[in-house]
């Protein structure tokens, strides 16, 4: 797999991401998507989209599900009661550990900051990096000569204790070089730091006014449960759907578009029956895996993993987290990129009734200055009663939740390629290609006339106009034909369409594979037909 910066540097250069704000030095936590990388990843939404909510009804049932179940959507707002927040437990439990450095007024996450124990001078010191994983040697040992004071020569006075470590496992914070300091002992004791964005809604701006940005989008489908049900009809089981932003104030955002402030995710929650949940977790479980292989993920690169008891969350009763081996990551380490929950009836019944305590369950009625309950849930009943059987119960949940950020950038990742091939004159060079499943792709075809002469400009982008009316393409006419395939290799499209003095006497166009690098003729009025149908049968 290719190393992250040359990832990066494509994306940048080919317009998939930019850093934002960048003309005024960038803002940490938040990237922008460009030309190429909207197309990307509105592609990945909409594959989404299509195969886990429009194909599915409770007519029909699919390979490995307990029975036919039916999807519908929702698009909830961002901002929502900030008694949401209470009743839903993100107000008192969604926080990270920070600690801050009193030296550089830097604040940092507390089970992010790696680093390793150095002895040298009968002093041993725990000294930490910010750098990227693959620097983290060479950063590690600058720092460490720089605060023993030696020369680069003398680094082999330098004796290491034991391999890498996160902060969160070290007891004696005096004896830490914190990231960025010159001194050790700068850093604080871990705090809790809730990870929610404030915000103020009305004009007054008291403390009354205070509202947050939604930090996932699962708590708006489940406030709107019993809308659903009453306005749609549908039966349980049932899934509700849902594509948005949300916001997580993280404390060190890194990794590119892994680990950013502001991100799109797409969840469903999915309601079923008590004594089917189990087999509908395993259903959704292996189904999500499944979608991302058939979209090019490969065997070796992505792995599921439950999570071990005392991992789990306080409603759930499993969880498996879909994990992808990102190349910033050390080899053989994975990354989460989905998150498939069995969550109980905790949601809904916490926004009925209240927060629950997780240690003892019964509910906490917590009052504030007032005497009233401080996490009262709404009242209203959000049972559901079979029109079938008559029996009435609080459904439980499963519920998948990807990133499209992240599965974008696995993507993108798992895509990237160099291998050999022969350019105009049959010489082999280097080409770097994204390798993208066609459904993906941000352009599906480019369109190039062979010269820029002889009527062949105009044949081409005859054809352009005709492709566009049906699918994202490109024409150019700059160039060699052979750098114009590179280009487009280059940014993943999968097929290149070239009219040449050939297609002025019998009407057919050269098409050539972006994988195989296989030509083929075909008639310029089927163009159109042969590239939708290769894209859809692939």
């Amino acid at each position: 797999m290719a190393s992250m910066e040359k990832i990066v540097s494509l994306c940048k250069r080919r317009g998939f991401m930019f850093q934002s704000s960048e003309i005024y030095g960038g803002f940490g936590g938040f990237w922008d998507y460009g030309p190429l990388g909207v197309e990307l990843k509105r592609n990945v939404k909409e594959a989404w989209w299509q195969d886990m909510v429009s194909s599915h009804n409770e007519l029909l049932q699919p390979v490995g599900a307990p029975s036919g179940y039916e999807m519908v959507g929702l698009d909830s707002t961002i901002i929502m009661h900030p008694q949401v927040w209470k009743c839903s437990g993100h107000y008192d439990l969604f926080h990270d550990y920070m600690v801050d450095c009193r030296e550089t007024k830097k604040r940092y996450r507390h089970d992010q900051v790696r680093g390793r124990w150095v002895e040298c001078k009968d002093q041993k010191v725990f000294v930490t990096s910010n750098a990227e994983i693959e620097q983290e040697d060479a950063e590690i040992q600058r720092r460490a000569l720089k605060f023993f004071r030696l020369r680069g020569k003398d680094a082999d006075q330098l004796k290491y204790d034991g391999g890498f470590a996160t902060l969160d496992t070290i007891d004696d914070m005096d004896r830490v070089l914190g990231p960025d300091a010159k001194q050790i002992g700068t850093l604080t004791e871990p705090r809790e730091f809730n990870l929610m964005f404030k915000t103020t809604v009305g004009a007054l701006g008291g403390d009354d006014d205070v509202a947050f940005l939604r930090p996932e989008t699962a708590q708006g489908i489940f406030v709107n449960f019993k809308n659903v049900l009453d306005s749609t009809r549908v039966r349980v089981p049932f899934g509700i759907a849902q594509v948005g932003k949300s916001f997580r104030n993280e404390i060190t955002p890194r990794n590119f578009t892994f680990r950013s402030r502001e991100f799109e995710q797409m969840e469903i929650e999915f309601f079923c029956p008590p004594n089917q949940s189990q087999e509908w977790y395993r259903y959704w479980r292996d189904r999500r895996v499944a979608w991302y292989t058939e979209l090019g993920l490969s065997g070796d690169s992505i792995r599921m993993r439950e999570h071990h008891t005392e991992e789990l969350a306080h409603y759930s009763t499993g969880t498996a987290d879909i994990e992808y081996a990102f190349p910033f990551l050390d080899e053989g380490e994975f990354g989460e990129l989905e998150g498939v929950a069995h969550r109980g009836d905790f949601d809904l019944r916490s926004h009925m009734e209240g927060k629950l305590d997780p240690s003892t369950n019964p509910l906490e009625l917590e009052t504030d200055e007032r005497g009233k309950p401080k996490y009262r849930g709404s009242g209203r009943d959000l049972s559901y009663r079979d029109d079938l059987t008559n029996e009435k119960f609080v459904p439980h949940v499963v519920e998948p939740s990807a990133g499209a950020d992240r599965a974008t950038l696995a993507f993108l990742c798992e895509a990237y390629r160099e291998d050999e091939a022969p350019d105009e004159k049959g010489k082999m060079q280097t080409r770097t290609l994204l390798k993208f499943h066609p459904r993906l792709a941000p352009l599906k075809a480019a369109v190039f006339p062979l010269v820029k002469k002889d009527g062949m400009p105009e044949v081409a982008k005859e054809i352009y106009g005709e492709l566009k009316q049906h699918l994202p393409v490109f024409y150019d006419e700059k160039g060699a034909v052979g750098r114009r395939y590179r280009r487009q290799d280059e940014v993943g499209t999968p097929y290149c369409i070239t009219v040449d003095g050939q297609t002025l006497q019998d009407q057919t166009v050269t098409v050539r594979d972006r994988d195989t690098l296989e030509q083929w003729r075909v008639s310029t009025k089927d163009i159109c037909d042969e590239i939708r149908q290769r894209i859809r049968s692939s």
